[in-house]
């Protein structure tokens, strides 16, 4: 829904920022007059188109700068609109008792680093000297983190960011603790995000992973791939590294997203040719999946490890099959087994499989 979702934003302000998968900037600072309305006003009139033409209830946070704003959507709730005012001491107000992860820049090390010298909030990280941040992180991250923990956000909304990403999203049913599922998630949305970007002729040259929790926190790990790729055994595996640097135990998972970035044209893209007889097997086979998913539609062959059992849901409309036309009911029982181990794929049989 983020293409209409964004439409939506478009009819207040040209001024909007995708964020896939699911959140967009906008600067309203010129369509305040225009409408007559503050930011809260225009929230509002946004939050009930999108309920009344898609049936989506936004959280909205509204602040004087991006970071600001996206730390306020955080805080909101569902039909509400959490607003930080632009005075100096609304900003300390709102900033000051927050913990230092939150910061924008601040990873775990450098949480970890700060908490260690007891600046464990943005509120003591603003009361610290320049020079001792700098100590502490080094000369550029510290006068970012010091402007950061005032306030002071120097980045902008850059329009028509949706071009330069593709994402996908898997929510599950419930939160889901079976790192089984997590990785079978990670897979389909792989797939997905290959077939996309091989579709539109596309490399991406990093890939970012969203993990989403029960509590609404958020923990996203972006890797730089050896090569630009749209090679869906290579977008796995770097999904795959990612979540298990994560190292998560037990923990209770609400969705999970990855967004292909850096995307470029194949046919610029340049690979290094490693003489490998099964990866190049691998890739002809896909080419073949590709044609197959494009006559008999997107589910006709999918992954061996996604087929049976439930699955995590897709956030993407889901596209007409052309096998509902064409033919009676697939058989329960399923098609008789090849003794090649693959499945023919036809109008009237369940997917293949790879």
């Amino acid at each position: 829904m983020l293409p209409q979702l964004l439409a939506v934003v478009g009819e207040f302000t040209p001024v909007v920022e995708a964020v896939p998968p699911d959140a967009a900037l906008a600067d309203v600072s010129g369509a305040r007059r225009y409408f007559g309305r503050d930011a809260t006003g225009i929230a509002a009139l946004i939050r009930v188109r999108a309920l009344a033409l898609y049936g989506v209830d936004c959280v909205i946070g509204a602040g004087p700068g991006p970071m600001l704003a996206r730390m306020a959507a955080r805080d909101a709730a569902p039909g509400v609109t959490r607003v930080v005012p632009g005075s100096p001491d609304a900003v300390a107000e709102f900033l000051d008792g927050r913990p230092v992860a939150e910061l924008p820049g601040v990873g775990r090390a450098g949480a970890r680093t700060l908490c260690e010298y007891g600046l464990d909030t943005v509120g003591r990280v603003a009361a610290a000297p320049l020079s001792t941040l700098q100590r502490l992180v080094g000369a550029r991250a510290g006068r970012e983190l010091y402007d950061r923990a005032h306030g002071v956000d120097r980045t902008r909304v850059a329009p028509n960011a949706v071009t330069r990403s593709l994402a996908v999203e898997r929510p599950f049913p419930r939160d889901e603790l079976d790192p089984h599922r997590h990785r079978r998630a990670l897979l389909s949305g792989a797939e997905e995000l290959g077939v996309r970007l091989r579709g539109d002729a596309q490399v991406c040259r990093s890939l970012t992973l969203t993990v989403r929790y029960a509590d609404r926190s958020v923990t996203t790990r972006t890797r730089a791939l050896p090569e630009p790729t749209a090679h869906a055994a290579a977008l796995t595996a770097a999904a795959y590294r990612m979540y298990e640097a994560l190292g998560l135990q037990r923990a209770r998972v609400r969705a999970l997203a990855l967004r292909a970035e850096g995307l470029a044209p194949a046919a610029l893209a340049a690979r290094q040719l490693t003489f490998d007889p099964a990866d190049e097997k691998a890739r002809r086979i896909e080419a073949v999946a590709d044609r197959a998913r494009e006559k008999f539609g997107p589910g006709a062959i999918v992954p061996g490890a996604l087929a049976g059992g439930p699955g995590p849901r897709s956030s993407s409309r889901p596209r007409l099959d052309r096998r509902r036309a064409a033919g009676p009911a697939p058989d329960p029982a399923g098609p008789a087994p090849d003794p090649h181990g693959t499945n023919s794929t036809s109008p009237s049989r369940p997917p293949a499989v790879l």
